[in-house]
């Protein structure tokens, strides 16, 4: 098991979705939760950063990561056997504009539609963000994000919880990429909604030329005396 933690605590750091101190991992078996320790570093995980917990979230546990409460709910609300809960900064940054993050690359939106971005404990409370985040995985998504904090990602293991939280990065620096460079979708006409109109009224590019695509004009100048 530490080994594992280890393994997807080194993963997160070396792609830079986490900071040296930031992030939690955990799992859940037999009622209980193993959790990494608050501030711990998760490129170097050791035994003793590996907290044992309760799933009562009255249970005050001042070792554990301080988002133990929303662990503690997602697995009391879902299915989730692992939590991978890291800081990708393109996906913060898009939660503090956005409402919601829709992949826009095929390997994302293979993965997740969408993720669904949660208020945070600045506007409405850690307790109310913790009720907020198991709502959207009982729905269907498998990773959100926290406006302004991070993500959180469920799998039955860390590794898939990993997964998905390295495709909504990757997803999110795609999107900010297109919008750094001002791209955005052509608008284009439906065939039907073209052929209605008057020829005299499309626009140059509407008019379809009657010479095939790929075929020059030739150039007659030589013949011309």
């Amino acid at each position: 098991m530490l080994q594992e933690f280890r393994r997807i605590g080194k993963y997160l750091f070396d792609e830079g979705l986490i900071n040296s101190h930031g992030g939690s991992l955990s799992i859940c078996s037999e009622g209980k939760i193993i959790i990494t320790r608050q501030g711990c570093m998760l490129n170097e995980i050791k035994e003793e950063d590996l907290i044992e917990a309760s799933l009562d979230l009255k249970d005050k546990n001042e070792l554990a990561s301080k988002d133990i409460s929303i662990h503690r709910a997602i697995y009391r609300d879902t299915q989730a056997k692992a939590i991978v809960h890291a800081h990708p900064a393109s996906a913060i940054a898009i939660s503090i504009t956005d409402n919601k993050i829709v992949p826009q690359d095929a390997e994302g939106s293979g993965l997740f539609r969408s993720a669904p971005i949660v208020r945070g404990r600045d506007e409405v409370g850690a307790d109310e963000t913790a009720n907020l985040v198991p709502t959207f995985f009982v729905r269907g998504s498998v990773v959100l994000a926290v406006k302004g904090h991070g993500s959180f990602a469920i799998g039955k293991t860390l590794e898939e919880a990993y997964s998905y939280t390295s495709a909504l990065e990757n997803s999110c620096k795609i999107i900010v990429a297109v919008r750094a460079s001002g791209g955005k979708q052509p608008h284009r006409e439906k065939p039907d909604q073209m052929s209605r109109q008057p020829l005299h009224q499309r626009s140059m590019h509407q008019q379809r030329s009657g010479i095939p695509p790929g075929i020059g004009v030739m150039d007659r100048s030589r013949y011309k005396r």
